[in-house]
């Protein structure tokens, strides 16, 4: 189990410190807001959750935020939901992201799994941008119409967005790993009036051909008034009858056009992005241009200490939301580089090391499942000129402690290891590190600029040093400005304001510390509750996952009908590994020792594989409700699984449990 521990991993280089963009803005506030400072992180946070007016003001004007209109007031109603943030504005997104670029350096950095890639220049993306902007005015998008994207990871995915975030046009985008049905599942509830596709995608060796996909959802929304066809993967479109008109993406993309970004009020819809839907049909998050735009500058300049000459590379799906972060990357002037792959191709798994060396890549962004495995399976990415890393960033889940000393000893001593939580949500972090925050082993440290946040009891108080649910007690201009399709507001009210009024309920159980840092235990809705003690997921499979027969576990509480308590662990093993006597005795006194005495599983399974999101979080709830005898239907969308057959496996589980 993480434990708070005062003595911190890493302590930040005070020279590089000073020199951070988190200084030099905290220096900004010092003579224009009077604000005392320094490198002082807890004192700048606390200033910027108590004076929500004068910290989103300075941000504002500390980024040079230009408006067609200006605001009238920063904050008019601070409640939750529905805070107003800076009334009066009309802006664009897109003016932000291209206006720091430089005409001859590159804007983004297109990669794949093969090592390939090319460059595309400011000035290029400005010229493309531009005409797929015209394109899509020709075909009738305008102010609110909506645009839909079932691209890879690349430069077309960028370009599109931007190009419809220009028009004021609403944008959403999945991965074409997802099923055309699956995608239509979210983006039918948008109603689009153009779709963006790729013919295919490159992943762990193989090109994945996704034509016929494309036509099947495109025949599945039947608002399209066109569909634009990109080629990525060199797989000839066919003449196929398509219901709506049909747009290469060489002529949409090439034309010579003046871009012209059509200013939008400050809550106008950006862009909707969906849950996983593991149940039921996904939700559709809207965000709105302001509020990503002052919330994303905060995040990646002030957290990440991007600017023009830094590069990120951060694996992730564009239906991941560390794709809108990537996108966002542009609005600080740094280069972005797109990927199209497996993290770890079985030819090539060190390839993503091998292309931050190449491209001198500064923040580097992964998962807890790619750095656990690296270690696992012994792949060293030190043998790799990596000395242009200074951050890496790591979110998804909560990322155990033993992580931190291998990427000491094979990434680098002086890099900041970020690990960060957040969410869909918010498309951005509540917590996380920033260039002048010390590091503590499996804790996040601290939580982010304008973050609010606590550990609240069952009785709605904040807690230290205590096992307690993470809320967000103030407004963030990031906040949804509502749910697709929710007109009462019903469903955005009970998904984060139900247990306590005016305060966000995120769903994650955390326990801050008495020095400032925050813990990750998992989700609450997920808890282990054995006899009245609560426990996080996360805490159990952090232990069990150490062990080197191990691939992956998954541990579930089931409460039973009689008033027991079942809690199995189920466990995927590592190849040539056996579950015997010996090593289920080895897999409790892990759990026993290093997680909690009261919490040593029940049974321990062998099982082929565990089920997860498409963005690769377990689906712990879900499993537990199989287990309890839900029906299959209201339990999970087999559409938002990575591997659907799963889901009869545990359900069969569940009834031999309850048969015997």
């Amino acid at each position: 189990m993480n434990t708070p521990n005062p003595a911190p991993f890493f302590t930040p280089d005070p020279q590089a410190a000073a020199a951070s963009r988190i200084v030099d803005f905290a220096r900004w506030a010092a003579r224009h807001r009077g604000v005392a400072a320094g490198a002082d992180y807890a004192a700048l946070h606390h200033w910027s959750v108590t004076d929500l007016e004068g910290f989103w003001g300075a941000v504002w004007e500390y980024f040079d935020v230009e408006a067609e209109t200006p605001y009238e007031q920063v904050l008019v109603e601070e409640k939750m939901p529905g805070a107003r943030w800076f009334p009066g504005a009309a802006l664009n997104y897109t003016h932000h992201a291209l206006r720091n670029l430089a005409d001859d350096e590159a804007a983004i950095v297109a990669l794949d799994e093969t090592g390939a890639g090319y460059e595309v220049t400011g000035k290029r993306l400005r010229a493309q941008v531009a005409s797929v902007a015209a394109t899509l005015r020709d075909l009738g998008v305008g102010p609110g119409d909506r645009v839909v994207g079932y691209l890879p990871n690349t430069p077309h995915a960028i370009v599109a967005f931007l190009a419809a975030a220009s028009l004021g046009a609403v944008w959403s985008v999945c991965g074409q790993d997802y099923a055309p049905q699956a995608a239509a599942d979210r983006f039918a509830q948008l109603e689009p009036t153009v779709l963006i596709a790729a013919d295919g995608y490159l992943f762990n060796g193989t090109t994945h051909d996704r034509r016929d996909a494309t036509l099947e959802l495109a025949h599945a929304l039947p608002t399209l008034k066109a569909t634009v066809l990109v080629d990525h993967a060199g797989l000839p479109w066919p003449s196929s009858t398509y219901p709506s008109l049909v747009v290469p993406w060489e002529d949409a993309s090439t034309r010579s056009e003046e871009l012209a970004c059509t200013p939008v009020p400050f809550d106008h819809p950006l862009w909707v992005v969906f849950s996983s839907g593991t149940t039921g049909l996904p939700k559709g998050i809207v965000h709105g241009h302001g509020g990503v735009l002052l919330e994303h500058l905060k995040t990646l300049v002030l957290h990440s200490d991007l600017g023009p000459g830094d590069r990120l590379l951060w694996y992730t799906t564009t239906h991941w939301m560390m794709w809108n972060l990537v996108a966002s990357t542009l609005l600080t002037g740094a280069t972005t580089c797109t990927y199209d792959g497996s993290p770890a191709p079985l030819s090539h798994p060190d390839v993503l090391w091998e292309l931050a060396a190449r491209h001198r890549v500064t923040v580097f962004g992964t998962s807890p499942q790619y750095l656990l495995g690296m270690a696992k399976f012994g792949i060293d990415p030190s043998v790799h000129d990596l000395s242009s890393i200074r951050v890496v960033g790591c979110t998804g889940s909560a990322l155990p402690a033993s992580a931190y000393p291998w990427v000491r000893d094979h990434v680098g001593d002086g890099v900041l290891l970020a690990s960060i939580s957040g969410g869909t949500d918010i498309v951005s972090g509540f917590a996380g590190s920033a260039p002048t925050t010390p590091v503590w082993a499996g804790e996040l440290s601290a939580p982010h600029l304008g973050v609010a946040l606590a550990a609240y009891d069952a009785e709605g108080s904040p807690v230290v040093d205590q096992v307690g649910e993470l809320v967000v007690t103030r407004p963030m201009p990031s906040m949804p400005l509502y749910f697709w399709n929710d007109p009462e507001g019903s469903r955005y009210r009970e998904a984060y304001f139900s247990a306590y009024p005016d305060v966000w309920r995120h769903g994650d159980w955390i326990t801050v510390t008495g020095h400032g840092s925050v813990v990750v235990h998992g989700r609450s809705d997920s808890t282990l509750n054995r006899n009245g003690v609560r426990l996080g997921s996360a805490d159990i499979h952090e232990v069990v996952e150490r062990l080197p027969e191990i691939a992956e576990a998954l541990v579930i509480g089931a409460e039973e009908p009689d008033g027991g308590y079942w809690m199995p662990l189920f466990v995927v093993l590592a190849a040539g590994a056996e579950l015997n006597d010996a090593l289920r005795d080895r897999i409790r006194e892990a759990v026993r020792t290093g997680a909690s005495p009261r919490h040593v599983p029940d049974e321990i399974l062998e099982v082929p594989a565990i089920p997860h999101t498409r963005t690769g979080k377990k689906l712990e709830v879900p499993v537990k409700r199989l287990l309890q005898g839900a029906p299959v239907e209201q339990v999970v969308n087999p559409a938002a699984m990575d591997a659907p057959e799963l889901i009869e496996y545990y359900a069969r589980l569940g009834a031999e449990r309850r048969s015997r």
